[in-house]
């Protein structure tokens, strides 16, 4: 058994990760912020302790004895009064690996993103290289796990629409790019904790091929049993949108550029590495199989 830190496990993904570790027969111990609720956390058997990754005196204590981290936080939707992407995802994700140094810890499991080191026009994309390249620099043991964007939530975003039978598409209908289920990128962060062979590696993590929102369109429409309307948004008037929302909230600026980036085609897994350590990636059938059953939008056939 490890004592295993997870930095996140408030947050969906982390919530999932530190679960899973825990069915795995791993000690979790959850570092969380004052101000998020801990209860369903120690509910599910889990240590507890305040911290914050940007406050680095918290972080000390929190790592005591502690053999694996595996931190999913980000900071760039500011969410919270405080975050950004230079309070959490730089300087924060800093403070946290100089401690997990200082403690020595074996390995450290870190939630990138899918060519995070080419989407240099996407500011939150890019930024999770720059910490990438700082762990390979600082001499921690780690693996960095670069999923594609989750399609639990970009479908649950728009799960009312779905409902009346229809998609607006904010990105090029016609693009391709890899996406996952937020459960399966969770697995493969629970894997990390044990599994062999992974030190160093940028592992891209996808579904078995890239797809379409038309693509995506059409088999939600045909598992679901319901005609579904794929409505498409110009780019032009995409980008006056975001540009004008981005006015009143950087991190909206920053989401139309990756629109942009993911409409541009380069936003693909290269999945050889995630079939070595963690298995066959699922196909787009049986993820949104798995999402209809989690939301009860049809049979899910």
């Amino acid at each position: 058994m490890k004592t295993v830190l997870v930095v996140g496990a408030t947050g969906l993904l982390g919530g999932k990760a530190a679960r899973l570790i825990a069915q795995q027969g791993h000690h979790v111990r959850a570092l969380v912020r004052d101000g998020s609720d801990p209860a369903p956390l120690r509910e599910a058997g889990m240590e507890v302790v305040r911290g914050d990754i940007t406050k680095p005196d918290t972080l000390a204590p929190a790592l005591h004895g502690v053999n694996t981290v595996v931190t999913t936080a980000y900071g760039y939707a500011r969410r919270r009064k405080g975050d950004s992407l230079a309070t959490v995802d730089d300087a924060g994700n800093r403070h946290l690996i100089a401690a997990a140094k200082a403690a020595r810890v074996e390995r450290f499991v870190f939630t990138s993103i899918l060519t995070a080191d080419r989407a240099v026009t996407v500011p939150h994309f890019h930024q999770k290289a720059v910490i990438e390249d700082h762990l390979a620099r600082s001499g921690v043991p780690f693996v960095a796990l670069r999923p594609g964007g989750f399609i639990d939530t970009l479908l649950g975003m728009s799960l009312a629409d779905l409902r009346r039978g229809r998609f607006r598409a904010m990105a090029d209908p016609m693009a391709r790019a890899s996406t996952i289920l937020s459960d399966d990128v969770a697995l493969a962060l629970a894997r990390s904790v044990d599994a062999p062979g992974l030190d160093g590696l940028r592992v891209d993590l996808g579904m078995s091929a890239p797809v379409t929102l038309r693509e995506i369109v059409d088999e939600l429409a045909a598992l679901s049993g319901r005609p579904i309307e794929l409505q498409t948004i110009p780019r032009p008037v995409r980008a006056l949108m975001f540009r004008v929302m981005g006015l009143f909230n950087p991190f909206l600026r920053d989401v139309g550029a990756s629109m942009d980036y993911v409409s541009s085609g380069q936003y693909v897994a290269d999945t050889a590495l995630q079939q070595r350590h963690f298995g066959a990636p699922p196909t787009l059938r049986d993820s949104l199989r798995r999402w209809l059953r989690s939301v009860d939008l049809g049979a899910g056939r």
